[in-house]
């Protein structure tokens, strides 16, 4: 994934602020007083185990389930007073799951993060156009171009749907699990391109079980432990053994990855009497 960086805003604040969240018929909250700042310039990330959080999380965001209490901001604005179209201009989204409702060929569906700046009746600009050019190139996607979605590998659907967000060209860009599906030459490529996004200037939210990956790129990292904040800072404060082995509940050591010297998990044999130790 490479190409100019082109059509993308200068980032805004995007604030979880005291965000509480209760799923009907659930006892325990989904999320508790949990909250979350991303920064302009920055890659902040959202880690944690199945189930701690992290989706919920975005869809708050998305308004796809009632907050007990908190609110989210956008450049300070409550999302709760914009609606749909306000709030694609401000904020990309790339969503766990996802399936199109019809096939469409690739650049269509990629055109389609330019609608929320498009007037009702209005074709495409050459600004809409352009961003599309550009998403498809950063995306890595320009191969699949003609090609209809219902016939990509969910690898390449995965970058399809990153592309489309990065043609809606929000200052904010926000990705759960967006590396799902992808081989590690791809996972690469797209933790570089937000790392590029994030030093022009764009906030970004990324939603990743990657912890290692993480660890090299974020500058802020929020730990979510059954819907509690666990931890939050730099790599050297969340990525410590005794923080994650209790919030994973498995075994694991931290070292330091040989390539940059990020903190690096090492998961351990667990079962039985065969558990693993670290060697002295």
């Amino acid at each position: 994934m490479n190409g100019a960086i082109g059509g993308s805003e200068q980032g805004a604040p995007l604030m979880f602020d005291h965000v509480s969240v209760r799923y009907a018929g659930r006892t325990q909250r989904a999320l508790d007083d949990v909250s979350v700042t991303a920064e302009p310039g920055k890659m902040t990330a959202v880690v944690g185990p199945n189930g701690s959080g992290k989706s919920t999380l975005v869809r708050t965001l998305l308004r796809r389930v009632p907050m007990d209490s908190g609110r989210v901001t956008v450049g300070g604005v409550d999302v709760a007073s914009l609606d749909a179209r306000d709030i694609a201009r401000r904020v990309a989204i790339v969503p766990q799951r996802e399936e199109p409702v019809l096939p469409l060929r690739v650049e269509e569906f990629v055109a389609l993060g330019r609608h929320a700046r498009r007037s009702a009746f209005g074709g495409m600009s050459a600004d809409d156009h352009a961003a599309v050019e550009s998403a498809v190139t950063r995306a890595g996607i320009r191969d699949a171009i003609g090609r209809r979605t219902d016939t990509l590998s969910g690898g390449e659907w995965q970058r399809v749907r990153i592309a489309r967000a990065l043609a809606q060209a929000a200052p904010v860009l926000v990705l759960d699990e967006p590396t799902t599906f992808l081989d590690i030459a791809h996972e690469m490529a797209v933790f570089e391109l937000l790392d590029e996004l994030a030093q022009l200037g764009q906030t970004v939210l990324l939603v990743s079980h990657q912890l290692n990956l993480v660890a090299r790129f974020a500058s802020h990292i929020v730990l979510l432990h059954r819907g509690t904040v666990a931890a939050a800072g730099d790599a050297a404060t969340v990525m410590r053994g005794e923080i994650l082995e209790r919030v994973y509940e498995w075994p694991l050591v931290v070292t330091r990855d040989p390539a940059v010297g990020a903190p690096a998990l090492l998961p351990l044999r667990g079962s039985g009497r065969h558990r693993e130790r670290p060697s002295s």
